[in-house]
């Protein structure tokens, strides 16, 4: 009796798709970025809803990115919001809310950098501007801890939920010149440890939250760092292909496995964690 019951929960077990997506919302801050609109649009197709926020400024491209899903037969919806803004991200959840009826997931992909918070060749640490080193850090830190404190509080009334968190290569080894990206970014990491443990010891087991590290992907906060205006390497982005065993740069649909794996069943006893995408990069020494 005791074996044909243990063959019967083993059987129902491995029927079980762990990765199956269907039907949960995302949330998603930064989805119109090179990285986000593969990323969104990946998850979508798996069947995922995807409530993508954007600034007042950007709205045009939210709307193509949510008209871009729904052509490929996905769900999505775009809402206006601040990152940087309590009140603004409260009412834009209960939007998603009303629209989707409950948040399964928050990525937190938004982010960026500034001139005056990088060093250049021939610059020195002096002529970093402390208030575009605050900015960047407010950007990249402080607005993914808002919103997670905002779409937290619903997964916490759900009894369930997943916080993807976007930290860098900047945050495992000191790089040059990007001073206030990299702090930010070391700052998320560790934000990112210290959230899990907040509620997986607070709220049970079944809220995660856990980060994302890409390697170098071409975008456009760094583009001009890595490429030349003919499109060739600089020096630094010779220096990334040479550092990389993949001898390459990521492609952005390179991210969205690791992601869906954070994001399912299939990682259910994983928390806390910055899962490193960056083809060996950070393993590799010269």
């Amino acid at each position: 009796m005791c074996t044909c019951t243990c063959m019967v929960n083993i059987t129902n077990d491995m029927n079980t798709n762990l990765f199956d997506l269907s039907g949960r919302v995302v949330v998603m801050t930064g989805a119109t970025g090179v990285l986000g609109k593969s990323i969104s649009t990946y998850f979508a197709v798996q069947g995922a809803k995807l409530a993508i926020l954007v600034r007042e400024s950007s709205v045009s491209k939210g709307e193509a990115l949510v008209a871009a899903i729904r052509a490929e037969g996905g769900e999505a919806e775009c809402f206006v919001a601040d990152i940087m803004d309590k009140d603004s991200l409260e009412a834009v959840r209960d939007q998603v809310l009303a629209r989707f009826g409950r948040v399964d997931v928050l990525m937190n992909a938004a982010g960026g950098n500034m001139p005056g918070a990088t060093i250049a060749p021939d610059g020195t640490f002096f002529d970093l501007k402390p208030e575009e080193f605050q900015r960047v850090l407010d950007l990249n830190l402080t607005g993914t801890v808002i919103p997670s404190q905002v779409f937290l509080k619903q997964m916490v009334k759900q009894g369930e939920g997943n916080i993807v968190n976007f930290s860098s290569m900047a945050a495992f080894r000191p790089m040059t010149r990007v001073a206030g990206y990299a702090a930010a970014k070391a700052g998320i990491s560790n934000f990112t440890a210290f959230l899990a443990t907040e509620v997986a010891k607070k709220f049970g087991e079944r809220i995660r939250v856990n980060a994302i590290a890409p390697g170098f992907f071409l975008t456009e906060q760094n583009r001009s760092l890595l490429t030349n205006p003919d499109g060739s390497w600089t020096q630094r982005g010779e220096d990334v292909i040479r550092q990389t065993p993949f001898g390459r740069m990521g492609e952005p649909e390179e991210l969205c496995g690791t992601i869906h794996y954070l994001i399912s069943d299939a990682s259910k006893f994983v928390t806390g964690t910055v899962a490193v995408v960056d083809g060996g990069f950070n393993t590799f020494a010269m």
